[in-house]
């Protein structure tokens, strides 16, 4: 079922997005080489807590029982993981893709976002496969109006990342977002325009492209929530939070300048 969110709830999304937005820039400014993923997980529980909000992900068990929850407060993905990279003892080296990805509750609301950083000076094939997923986000944003279909966002997303000549990962999704982790409906990142739910003022979605520089197949870790490319390559993984209002989409997980603090 597709939650449609008035005003008040909306604007408890958005500053739950400033919240993220904010979680994702402090980790970007610690994310160095030598760092390890268990370390940057801690500078980033700290900050959420300290701003009054709590992770989405720590203790989250996904929509299949059988996991164990997600030990940690954030998603820490490098290189050929995509996506739920457990954060631990691997320690950043120069060169790296690193994903930070970022779900918040606060006030009971939730947004969601993620960012992959290049690690110092990165291969430029890696910038042009980072500069594409960014492009791609933008252009399936550009769809989130009311009146299109959840496939003039997919299509667009895979219009750009294989016009580049990389690949969309087909398993993974973007999500309806912000009473629950994961709503209706859906958002791939492939498919036909005009297909899929209609998107109608009051929706939340995550946007979030997934794409890799080789084949689109991927596989799932023994810990059962880490995903990488089967072959190896690199992946890259923006998201945001985006509603859609009568004004046309507006992005929720940015850090606006209603709450300064959450920038220190």
């Amino acid at each position: 079922m597709i939650i449609r969110k008035g005003p008040a709830e909306l604007e408890r999304i958005a500053r739950a997005g400033e919240l993220v937005a904010a979680t994702i820039a402090h980790v970007g400014e610690h994310l160095r080489p030598g760092i390890t993923t268990g370390e940057l997980d801690d500078i980033a529980g700290e900050f959420i807590h300290r701003h009054g909000g709590t992770s989405a992900s720590k203790g989250y068990r996904g929509s299949t029982p059988y996991h164990d929850p997600y030990p940690a407060e954030i998603c820490i993905s490098p290189n050929a993981m995509v996506v739920h990279g457990i954060p631990g003892p691997y320690r950043v080296a120069e060169g790296d893709l690193v994903t930070i990805d970022v779900g918040a509750v606060l006030d009971g609301a939730i947004a969601d976002s993620a960012y992959t950083f290049g690690v110092g000076a990165i291969d430029p094939e890696a910038q042009r496969l980072l500069d594409t997923a960014q492009d791609a986000l933008a252009a399936g944003i550009a769809e989130a109006r009311a009146g299109n279909r959840i496939g003039d966002i997919s299509f667009a997303i895979q219009s750009v990342v294989e016009g580049a000549g990389f690949s969309v990962i087909r398993s993974l999704v973007g999500h309806g977002v912000g009473r629950h982790y994961h709503e209706d409906p859906h958002v791939p990142n492939f498919g036909q325009p005009g297909r899929g739910p209609k998107l109608s003022e009051g929706m939340t979605i995550a946007i979030e492209p997934m794409i890799t520089m080789g084949a689109a197949e991927v596989v799932l870790h023994d810990d059962q929530w880490s995903i990488s490319t089967e072959d190896g390559s690199l992946a890259a993984h923006f998201e945001h939070t985006v509603a859609i209002t009568p004004a046309g989409p507006r992005i929720l997980t940015i850090a606006g300048d209603r709450e300064p603090s959450l920038l220190q």
